[in-house]
């Protein structure tokens, strides 16, 4: 990739900005869902600290415990069977998060709607309704989703006190299927960085290291998934704000073709690259969300890996690493090999130069007109002058070298122009012919070049005695699949020396949603599963 600007939205936070904010404060049943996210349909038997009748206490027992460490499709299973009640799984999830919250990975968190919401679910289940493939589940949504029992902050001042009157359609759907809503994720604000060092409503913290970022902008809804706060979130990425969370907090992530899901009612920043998707612990779980969202009931079953070929391109994606990625980045090829996969290695030249004359260019020109007509639309009480006006110093600082007339960054209409016309189709056609010349079934790399950084570490971080860009490290290996609008699926591949996750990425053709989970359930196979953290343990 090209040197970076001067100042972009990848670079724009210092290190005593993340300071200050460390310190601030048609239905389908539940065995439908499994079968379609591969695994088979069997009876359930009640499981450890809970009845198959009436609510238990909750607390932090061993029961509770193993309540959140169940998968989503597992507790869908147990609640829809009556093994367990929604409001005893409720109990011990909101109890996680309350030993948990040193996170900060919550905005809005209100117990007595989530445990009033779990005990309709147990009445209508009692009273005989069909259970929906999400029955009784409690799910974190990022707050950036809007939602019209809760606020939706943008984790910016001037929404605060926002209050939609509808849902997202990506939250209707989820509730049609059953689910809860567990509580408004806090993020980086309005979604502009990877860091969610909030200084609105504080930062978040790593699940694996107190003292790291866990990835922006859906950091909160990664560290809520990672530790076992909820088993399914919902998140949003333009460039990377699912993928990267999921990879520092060592969960699955998938963000699907753009457009696959709708992204009405969620706060903008380009129409032309946003997109809403889950974070979980499975691929299966995943599936199970783009079941819902998408209504796609396609059967899926693990892909066997024999003879799958796998794209690596590496004088772009594989250089600069840091050593531990590189070490578990080649230990998961391996095993990827060794379970019969074949790896296609070849180039994508002028993929650097598209990305450079594309990615940011939409995005700082896309999310003045995006977010005016988001606050007018949804009636949120306040203009886009208001809003950043109100915004925290280091969104003040971007927005005006890149977003704003006469700063230093600005995307003039030629200039966005050639962006949209000419070059982002040529990334798209770069793309076709990769996947057409190589036959992959997916590419795969690195998902970032370094473990989650600490907090403070946002400007330059140093890889092998060398420092580099906060935006190199970070964003350079996203940023090509979510510009070109493709499917991207990111897997844990294991922990370092220092206890951090490291993750991998597979991108695949667009429109190829389902065959990218089928084969994500047979790589999470190879791969296997990563130790979760010890936090709220």
């Amino acid at each position: 990739m090209s040197e970076p600007r001067e100042i972009s939205r990848r670079t724009f936070v210092l290190g005593t900005t993340a300071a200050a904010a460390m310190s601030a404060a048609g239905s389908k049943t539940a065995a439908g869902a499994r079968t379609a996210a591969g695994s088979k349909t069997t009876a359930v038997t009640p499981v450890s600290g809970s009845t198959a009748g009436g609510n238990t206490s909750g607390g932090t027992t061993t029961g509770g415990a193993d309540l959140c460490n169940l998968g989503a499709a597992e507790a869908v299973a147990h609640m829809s069977q009556g093994a367990l009640t929604a409001e005893r799984y409720a109990e011990a999830l909101l109890a996680k998060c309350q030993s948990a919250q040193v996170l900060n990975a919550f905005i809005t968190l209100e117990p007595a709607r989530v445990l009033e919401a779990a005990r309709a679910r147990d009445r209508e289940r009692l009273a005989g309704a069909k259970a929906g493939p999400l029955f009784g589940l409690p799910i974190p949504v990022k707050d950036s989703v809007n939602t019209r029992d809760y606020p939706t902050t943008g984790g910016t001042p001037a929404l605060r006190h926002f209050h939609p009157k509808d849902d997202a359609p990506v939250v209707v759907a989820l509730r049609a299927a059953g689910a809860i809503v567990l509580g408004k994720t806090n993020l980086h604000e309005l979604s502009f960085g990877w860091t969610s060092n909030n200084l609105a409503f504080g930062a978040v913290h790593n699940p694996y290291d107190l003292q790291r970022i866990p990835g922006g902008s859906s950091g909160g809804t990664a560290a809520a998934i990672a530790a076992r706060l909820a088993p399914l979130g919902v998140a949003e990425d333009t460039e990377g704000s699912i993928r990267v969370p999921a990879a520092f907090c060592g969960i699955a992530g998938f963000r699907p073709t753009t457009g696959r899901y709708s992204t009405q009612g969620c706060i903008p920043i380009s129409p032309l690259f946003d997109q809403v998707g889950p974070h979980a612990r499975s691929v299966g779980d995943l599936a199970l969300f783009d079941s819902v969202v998408a209504n796609d009931w396609l059967r899926l079953d693990a892909a066997p890996l024999a003879g799958v070929r796998l794209g690596v391109v590496r004088d772009y994606w594989f250089t600069d690493l840091d050593p531990e990625v590189v070490r578990l980045t080649d230990l998961a090829l391996a095993r990827l090999k060794e379970a019969g996969a074949q790896i296609v290695e070849t180039q994508l030249p002028g993929l650097a130069k598209l990305i450079d004359l594309t990615t940011d260019p939409v995005q700082n020109h896309d999310v003045r007109g995006a977010l005016a007509l988001y606050l007018k639309q949804y009636g949120a009480g306040v203009d886009f002058d208001t809003l950043v006006a109100k915004a925290s110093p280091d969104i003040q600082s971007v927005f005006r070298s890149d977003v704003l007339p006469g700063g230093v960054n600005f995307v003039t209409e030629p200039r966005y122009a050639a962006a949209r016309d000419q070059y982002l189709p040529a990334l798209r056609r770069l793309y076709r012919d990769y996947f057409t010349r190589t036959q992959v079934a997916a590419m795969v790399f690195p998902t970032t070049l370094v473990p989650a950084p600490r907090i403070g570490e946002e400007t330059t971080v140093e890889v092998r005695g060398r420092p580099l860009p906060f935006e190199t490290v970070v964003a350079r290996n996203i940023a090509p699949g979510s510009t070109a609008g493709l499917p991207g699926l990111v897997l844990p591949v294991g922990l370092t020396n220092g206890g951090l996750p490291v993750s991998i990425e597979f991108d695949a053709p667009a429109g190829t949603d389902r065959a990218l989970l089928a084969l994500g359930l047979g790589l999470e196979r190879a791969l296997g599963p990563l130790p979760a953290p010890r936090v709220g343990s």
